[in-house]
């Protein structure tokens, strides 16, 4: 499993599909959000990530580690790229 770090640009499949953003935050120790205990500890941390379409900013997915994964930029042909 990869290691990320605050300021990471990642993604990960969620219900309305793939989605981007960037972790805020880091939580190796259990921790309550949205009236749920989120389990994690310093092996399998969760990750707060803030959407880059999305200003939940009040709200920003957690994420365990499995599943989310470094953000690539899409292909653009070189013949579509604007000089």
């Amino acid at each position: 499993m990869a290691t990320f770090a605050i300021g990471d640009h990642v993604s990960w499949n969620s219900e309305a599909g793939r989605v981007s953003g960037r972790i805020v935050r880091i939580h190796e120790a259990d921790f309550a959000y949205k009236g749920y205990t989120h389990h994690a500890s310093a092996d399998d941390p969760q990750y707060e990530i803030k959407s880059d379409k999305t200003d939940h900013s009040s709200q920003p997915a957690m994420r365990v580690g499995v599943g989310i994964y470094y953000f690539e930029e899409p292909m653009v042909p070189s013949h579509r790229k604007e000089q």
